[in-house]
């Protein structure tokens, strides 16, 4: 049912518009009202970026109309900002070289006949980072900071400036529990003021948390704008995806029982920001599928990016398929059979202006030492790749910063699993991406466990590795907290996760019979 925004709130009316020859929104009816939350959901590719961008000013619609409280939103930006309307975008808008408080003031700095008042200056974002409950120095620099303190300081830019009207797309996407309860309760304060949300998530269980109405995307068109209180998670995923959602994970296989293929004993990786990883012990098998928990900041990347040579580690002992050896660097680990696949898929996984057939072969390019000069080979070897994962595309000479989120990702696992790797470490495989591609990924995973590869999954979901994984190794502050092995025909509870991840556990209790 669409709401009428009285009171001067936000008016969509027959929004239509056009990429090339590609319809991506298709008269789309839309009111939201000063307090209150509008919860964004759809699959990747199902418009809500581009209706994002429209209401925010960026661009204009094909035809049909914008106001924001009675007046006509431009097709400008600046023009919309003042109006009173932010948009938070998915790419980060930030400058590495700046620091925090620099980064927040961007484009407003206070000071007056031009100086900057670096005091006032760093007191506000200090004020901003704390209404985030973040700890985060405002005179940090911010090429020093974690990908999850980068969006924790875009939303704190957003809301010090001030908007009656605040665009979110993926704000959680990379935030961890902590982060997230703390954003939620920002907004909520921001709508008992009579500001007014839209957002977007493929986290559904969020949608329902924070959100008092949700509006559902197929195609361009809307197929759901109801109370969140009125419906479930699984009536948006329907209405998302047009069909029935089943089971999200196979069933669990048995857990292996061959020896392991890679062990590793007293891993030390130093960090510059946060605890360091300290004297780590883990292994993995053949056919496991070993899942990584803890909060944000714990070293769950930072153990494993140490692991593959990503960046500086030592270990008492490291044995790999049964040889004790020295720590692998970068290019040495992907010719040993084993693949790291990025959290960050934009700035660090995949070259958003090249094809899709360039990023496919990347992997396979760098370990020959150089580009493969093999066009047929390539075009060959995209073809089966776009096939086995499902890239939706309708030319593979698309760049791949024009494909959605769950696109991107599946060319990123067809580059990462290109040299048919046995030991796939897999960092935040499904952020970013919809129920739909979620699906897709857990059954691609199961499928390498399957095959007898040793999988890593690391995840800020814990329903995600509670679905997949037979083990699940939790961090704690750069120290394994503990292991817990999921039982024959159940499933750990994420209360048991979160226990370790908060250090709530003893020393001695590295594993856990659940």
């Amino acid at each position: 049912m669409q709401q009428s925004a009285t009171g001067g709130g936000l008016e969509i009316r027959d929004v239509t518009h056009f990429y090339g020859p590609n319809r991506v929104l298709a008269g789309i009816d839309l009111a939201v009202r000063p307090g209150e939350v509008v919860a964004l959901a759809g699959e990747n590719g199902a418009g809500k970026s581009t209706l994002m961008r429209i209401i925010g000013g960026y661009q204009a619609p094909g035809s049909g109309t914008v106001h924001w409280q009675g007046n006509p939103v431009p097709a400008d930006l600046h023009r919309a900002e003042k109006m009173g309307i932010t948009l938070v975008h998915q790419e980060f808008a930030l400058i590495p070289d700046m620091n925090v408080a620099e980064n927040i003031h961007l484009g407003r700095e206070p000071g007056r006949f031009g100086v900057v008042n670096r005091r006032k200056m760093r007191d506000q974002a200090a004020a901003a980072l704390t209404l985030l409950r973040a700890q985060i120095h405002p005179e940090a620099a911010m090429r020093d900071l974690p990908v999850a303190s980068w969006q924790v300081v875009e939303l704190a830019k957003a809301f010090g400036a001030g908007p009656a009207l605040l665009l979110m797309d993926e704000p959680t996407a990379v935030l961890g529990r902590e982060e997230t309860a703390a954003l939620f309760d920002r907004i909520r304060a921001f709508r008992a003021a009579g500001g007014a949300v839209i957002f977007t998530s493929h986290r559904l269980d969020e949608v329902r948390e924070i959100a008092d109405r949700v509006t559902v995307l197929r195609d361009g068109t809307i197929t759901m704008d109801r109370p969140t209180s009125d419906v479930s998670e699984h009536d948006i995923a329907t209405a998302m995806v047009g069909r029935e959602i089943s089971d999200l994970f196979l069933p669990r296989s048995p857990a292996p029982v061959a020896p392991p293929v890679l062990e590793v004993e007293g891993l030390d990786v130093p960090r510059e920001i946060g605890a360091p990883v300290r004297d780590a012990d883990f292994a993995l098998h053949p056919g496991e599928i070993l899942g990584v928990a803890g909060l944000v900041g714990s070293g769950r990347t930072e153990m494993f990016e140490g692991l593959v040579g990503l960046r500086p580690a030592r270990a008492r002992r490291f044995t790999l398929r049964g040889e004790t050896r020295a720590l692998p660097k970068s290019r040495e680990a992907w010719a040993k059979g084993i693949a790291y696949l990025t959290e960050d898929r934009k700035s660090r996984g995949l070259l958003l202006e090249a094809s899709q057939i360039v990023n496919a072969d990347l992997t396979l390019g760098a370990l020959s030492g150089g580009p493969l000069l093999d066009p047929a080979g390539e075009r060959a070897r995209y073809a089966k790749a776009r096939e086995t994962f499902d890239i939706r595309s309708a030319n593979p000479l698309i760049p791949a910063g024009r494909l959605s989120g769950g696109n991107q990702q599946k060319l990123l696992l067809a580059k990462t699993l290109a040299s048919q790797p046995d030991i796939v470490i897999l960092d935040e495989p499904t952020r970013g991406v919809d129920i739909g591609a979620k699906a897709q990924i857990y059954r691609l995973i199961a499928g390498l466990a399957a095959e007898g590869r040793a999988v890593v999954v690391i995840s800020s979901e814990l329903p995600e590795l509670i679905g997949l994984a037979h083990r699940i190794l939790v961090m704690d502050r750069g120290r394994i907290a503990g292991t817990i092995r999921q039982p024959e025909g159940g499933q750990v509870s994420e209360a048991d996760i979160l226990r370790l991840g908060l250090g709530l556990s003893t020393d001695t209790e590295k594993e856990i019979p659940a």
